[in-house]
């Protein structure tokens, strides 16, 4: 369906033709392959890579409403992209040589340093710190600093400089190429792999980090586990889509609402099949079938899934309940 509906509206055979390799319209064949079959594969790895993130912090911090970007990484690749785009006011010789010689892959890479420095920030931490609450509470402000800095570089920039960056934060699925395709998916996949070798431990520390203890589980590995993953993960895809909300924090919820279980051994591959249907179906919606316009995806994704959050919670009674399954 999200290879189908668009600006241009084409019928599934010539779809499946072109992906069959078929002689078809040159205009189509270029439309599907260049720009929605990348676009529609994104969708699919950002749904399953933040859902997967979302389902880990929400156990490792055993907080329902923890989402990918609770440590603020995506915090520190917001900064990178606002003193790539902005910075140049106040710098213009430096920022300028920097993203002539970066060229297209300026905003990706400015994206990866940021939320790099703070993921290294926040792994120190982790090491030195054994309660998750109180590194859920250090990665708050590092993304409230992070925040603070970006207003500072808002209020010394143009308004060209700042549309750029707002047009930024609104994420989008559209702007990955095949060959960026090349570098993010792999860095994805990594982290997922990560991912599911820490089902047993997460399922463990379901019952509490003294009970992990217990049962021969690393509490402190653990957690530098999940958040490297976290980091490869959800870094990787706000550097190339930029910050997109809802879907980490509700999808596990849902997963946990269908399937009525805890368990991260069905919670993981479901959470990766739902994350990506909705990412799909919030596209399909983004387009706004025959018309000119896209929706920011971010909007979309708000407007899809808050409603279903609420209700899942509502259903459960409670917040916790809902967390428990």
């Amino acid at each position: 369906m999200d290879l189908i509906y668009g600006s241009v509206s084409i019928p599934f055979k010539k779809v499946f033709a072109i992906l069959s390799g078929a002689d078809v319209k040159n205009s189509w064949n270029y439309i599907i392959l260049n720009f929605r079959l990348p676009k529609a594969l994104t969708a699919i790895i950002v749904g399953a890579g933040l859902s997967v993130t979302g389902l880990m912090m929400q156990t490792l911090f055993r907080n329902p409403l923890a989402g990918p970007y609770v440590l603020g990484i995506s915090s520190g690749a917001s900064l990178g992209v606002a003193l790539m785009v902005m910075a140049s006011a106040i710098m213009p010789v430096a920022f300028g040589a920097i993203s002539a010689f970066l060229g297209s892959w300026a905003l990706v890479v400015s994206a990866v340093v940021g939320a790099s420095v703070v993921f290294m920030l926040v792994a120190l931490a982790s090491i030195r710190i054994s309660d998750s609450v109180s590194l859920l509470i250090i990665g708050i402000m590092f993304g409230s600093i992070t925040g603070a800095v970006v207003n500072i570089l808002q209020y010394f920039s143009a308004p060209e400089q700042i549309q750029s960056f707002i047009v930024w934060t609104f994420g989008s699925l559209a702007g990955v190429t095949w060959n960026e395709m090349q570098v993010m998916a792999p860095i994805v996949f990594c982290g997922l792999i990560i991912a599911f070798f820490l089902i047993k431990p997460l399922d463990a520390l379901l019952l509490g980090e003294n009970y992990a203890r217990g049962v021969g589980i690393s509490v402190n590995r653990t957690r530098i586990a999940v958040i490297i993953s976290t980091a490869l993960i959800a870094g990787t895809l706000t550097a190339f889509t930029g910050p997109i909300a809802f879907v980490g924090v509700a999808v596990p919820h849902i997963a946990r609402s269908i399937f009525r279980t805890a368990s991260h051994k069905v919670l993981m591959p479901a959470v990766i099949l739902i994350g990506a249907a909705i990412m799909l179906a919030c596209d399909i919606i983004s387009q706004i079938p025959g018309n000119q316009n896209t929706l920011p995806i971010n909007s979309v994704t708000a407007l899809f899934g808050g409603p279903v959050v609420i209700w899942v919670i509502m259903r459960s009674r409670n917040v916790k309940a809902s967390f428990a399954g």
